[in-house]
């Protein structure tokens, strides 16, 4: 999915509009295995409990087992992800870092903060059902105000900015990129933003 996808957006935009992204195959690939992990286990979870629940009456069964599954099974489809993204790497002549080993941090982080918000929308799903249907909308506008495709210096200056800066995605898909393709090893600052996201929301699911 993430490799025919990549094919696909790398002509449209990395030729016909002419977007100046170094390498922008592998760019897109790592931020779309990010973004695709987050969006597949969150919207698994979404009905997750509400199927559940002629099961949940009969026996007891910690509830949040469900949306949990739905995220790990989505992280197993995750790493089977990264060989896709070796092959683009490969195919491309990227450059390949030490820091490379560390890209496991950013995966952790977006499986913490996903297990939160799929905790937080499985429950909420129970009571307005409708969040099924209107959660497929919100991730289609999430995914345009995280720079999946684009570079941040596009936005840079524009409102459009503090809303990104606010948005847990964005520092995961650069945490992601800087040990992949660019052989940086974030901060402790930008760890501890990415921990207090994490933490924050699974707390919130909790």
């Amino acid at each position: 999915n993430p490799l025919l996808t990549m094919l696909v957006l790398t002509q449209v935009f990395g030729r016909l509009m002419k977007i100046q992204v170094e390498n922008f195959p592998v760019y897109y690939i790592l931020g779309a295995t990010i973004f695709n992990f987050f969006s597949e286990a969150t919207q698994n979870s979404l009905s997750s409990v509400l199927s559940a629940g002629a099961l949940i009456k009969k026996v007891y069964i910690p509830k949040y087992i469900f949306p949990l599954e739905k995220c790990m099974f989505a992280f197993v489809n995750q790493l089977f992800s990264m060989i896709a993204v070796l092959i683009v790497m490969i195919f491309q002549r990227a450059a390949f870092h030490w820091t490379m080993i560390l890209f496991f941090i950013p995966m952790i982080y977006v499986f913490v903060f996903a297990v939160g918000m799929s905790l937080i929308l499985s429950s909420l799903t129970v009571y307005f059902r409708d969040i099924m249907h209107l959660y497929g909308v919100l991730i289609t506008i999430w995914m345009y105000l995280t720079p999946l495709i684009y570079p941040i210096e596009l936005i840079e200056g524009s409102w459009i900015m503090h809303i990104v800066r606010c948005n847990p995605l964005y520092y995961y898909m650069q945490y992601f990129r800087d040990v992949m393709m660019y052989g940086i090893v974030p901060g402790w600052e930008w760890n501890l933003i990415c921990f207090a996201f994490s933490v924050g929301v699974l707390a919130i699911g909790v």
